[in-house]
This record gives C-alpha cells, sequence and structure tokens, in this order.
C-alpha cells in the first residue's frame, strides 16, 4: 500500500492527480489524506482527515509514504521507519504562502530513506525503481557532532 499525505490545513492537488493518476499502473492500493481538496478522484482512496491513530496505521502500513515537504512527515517516517518520498509545494504554483516546503526538501534530500521529487511527473520512476530504504530515527551525523561538542564543553566545564 501507497499513503499519500498533504496535511490537513491545504490542499495540495498537484501531488494527488499525479497520484490518482498513476495509481492505475501501480499494482497496489493508494490511499490518500487530503485535507480540504473535496475534487473526486477515481483511482485512489481519499480522506480529508484522519484521527491520529488511523494516520498512524495507514503510515506504518505503507511500503512507501509519498508527503508534502512538512516537517511532520519526514519525522513520521524517521520514526515509524517507512521510505519518504517528498514532493514539495510551489509558491509560484498558489500551493503554500511562500516557498519554505522548497526549503526543507533541499535540506533533507541528503537523508538516507528520503527521496525527493521536485515534480510529481518523476514520482513514478521512484515508486517503481524497486525497493526503497527506509530512514533511521539514528541523529543526524552533524546531530551527533553537535551533541559530542555540547558533552566536551559540559565535561571541561564540571
Amino acid at each position: 500500500m501507497i499513503f499519500v499525505t498533504t496535511g490537513t490545513q491545504l490542499p495540495f492537488p498537484r501531488l494527488i492527480a499525479a497520484m490518482d493518476a498513476l495509481a492505475p499502473q501501480l499494482d497496489e492500493r493508494v490511499v490518500a489524506q487530503v485535507g480540504p481538496d473535496k475534487t473526486p478522484r477515481a483511482n485512489i482512496e481519499t480522506h480529508a482527515t484522519l484521527a491520529p491513530e488511523r494516520f498512524t496505521e495507514f503510515f506504518s502500513a505503507a511500503r512507501v509514504v509519498v508527503a508534502h515537504a512538512g516537517i511532520g512527515s519526514v519525522l513520521s517516517a524517521k520514526r515509524l521507519g517507512r521510505p519518504l518520498i517528498v514532493v514539495p509545494r510551489r509558491f509560484e504554483q498558489g500551493e503554500h504562502r511562500n516557498d519554505h516546503q522548497m526549503a526543507t526538501a533541499a535540506e533533507v534530500e541528503a537523508i538516507s530513506g528520503i527521496y525527493v521529487v521536485w515534480d510529481p511527473a518523476d514520482l513514478a520512476r521512484v515508486l517503481t525503481s524497486g525497493p526503497l530504504e527506509a530512514p533511521t530515527d539514528l541523529p543526524s551525523d552533524t546531530a551527533q557532532d553537535l551533541i559530542a561538542s555540547i558533552r566536551t564543553f559540559v565535561d571541561e566545564t564540571l
């Protein structure tokens, strides 16, 4: 199963339309949490919102999660160990108030197990490229370096 999530605040029709068009080519169920997008979709199961427990059930059961570039999706993928494909919303297309999701996507692109797709037309290539790796919940090298520096500082000042 593929789980798609766009958050609950804003619709993301560009992503949902791309997944709806792609779904017949995939040999698996596609479930999407679409927020306030009321457009009927022929090929995917949509939910405006999901209770937290149901959201976690879908996220945990998914072979892969496709999401907007919200940090909550990134943290959930790391915590639940699910491969994540991130498609950032674009300000120029009226999908958000600014391009912070483009910046988020650029930052998480280097994280193993997170796959950034800048254009939904590329979703098929990533979804059918074979097994996708899941991100780990371990701190990044940068975070580990920061933690080590803080420990050294505290040890030296005590």
